[in-house]
C-alpha cells in the first residue's frame, strides 16, 4: 500500500542537503550582476594605485563578482576522476588570460560581450556537470574568466600589477583548491539528484546575467 507520508518525507530529506548551496547561490545570484566586479575598496580601475591596494585588488575581485565565484564554487559538483588533476591546468590558464589582458586589453565596445560570455560560462559549466560537455571544456572557460579579471588593472604600474597578480593566483587557487578537494565529499552529501538540479540552476544563472547584459 502507498504510503504518502513517508514518501513526502523520503523527498524532503533528500532535497534537503541542496537547500544551503542552492540558496547561496541563489543569493549571490540576487544580490547583484556580474557588472559588480570591481575593486575592493572603491579603488580606481589602472592607475595609481599601492602594491597593497593591488594584492587585496586581486584577493577581493574573484570573490566581489558573482559569475566568477559561482564558477569556481561549482568546480565542486564536477564528476572528477582525479580532482587535484585539474588544479594546476586550471589555475595557470586563468593567470594567462589574465597576461594576456595586460598584451591584448579588451575594447571598450568588445566590454558587455565579452562580459556576457564570461556568464555563459556558468551555462556550459552546468553542461558538463551534468555529462553533456568534456571537462575540458572548463580549461578556456576558465581562461576568459582570468582575462576579464585582468582587463581590470591594465594600465597599472608594474608593482602593483605584480601585486594584484599574486592576488588573483591566491584567491583562485584557494577556491579551486577547496573545490577540487571537497567535490567528492560534497556530492557524496548532495546525492546525484540535487547535484543535477545544482547544474541546473547554474544554468538558469548563467543565461540570466548574460540577458541581463545584452537586454538591459
Amino acid at each position: 500500500m502507498f504510503d504518502e507520508d513517508r514518501f513526502l518525507n523520503s523527498s524532503i530529506k533528500q532535497l534537503r542537503p541542496a537547500h544551503s548551496v542552492l540558496l547561496g547561490g541563489l543569493t549571490l545570484a540576487l544580490a547583484g550582476s556580474p557588472a559588480l566586479a570591481h575593486h575592493p575598496f572603491a579603488m580606481p580601475e589602472g592607475g595609481q594605485i599601492t602594491w597593497l591596494q593591488g594584492l587585496l585588488s586581486g584577493i577581493g575581485h574573484p570573490l566581489l563578482g558573482p559569475d566568477h565565484l559561482l564558477f569556481l564554487v561549482a568546480i565542486a559538483l564536477v564528476s572528477w576522476e582525479r580532482p587535484r588533476r585539474w588544479l594546476l591546468p586550471m589555475l595557470a590558464l586563468g593567470l594567462i588570460g589574465s597576461g594576456v589582458a595586460q598584451v591584448v586589453p579588451l575594447s571598450e565596445s568588445l566590454t558587455p560581450w565579452a562580459e556576457a560570455a564570461v556568464s555563459l560560462t556558468l551555462v556550459l559549466e552546468g553542461l558538463v556537470i551534468l555529462g553533456r560537455l568534456p571537462l575540458i571544456t572548463l580549461l578556456p572557460a576558465i581562461a576568459l574568466h582570468g582575462y576579464l579579471l585582468g582587463g581590470t588593472i591594465v594600465g597599472a604600474e608594474p608593482t602593483p600589477l605584480l601585486a594584484y597578480g599574486l592576488g588573483l593566483l591566491v584567491a583562485q587557487g584557494a577556491l579551486l583548491l577547496a573545490a577540487t578537494s571537497l567535490s567528492r565529499e560534497l556530492q557524496g552529501w548532495l546525492g546525484e539528484r540535487n547535484r543535477q538540479l545544482l547544474a541546473a540552476v547554474w544554468i538558469g544563472i548563467g543565461s540570466a546575467f548574460a540577458w541581463s547584459i545584452l537586454i538591459p
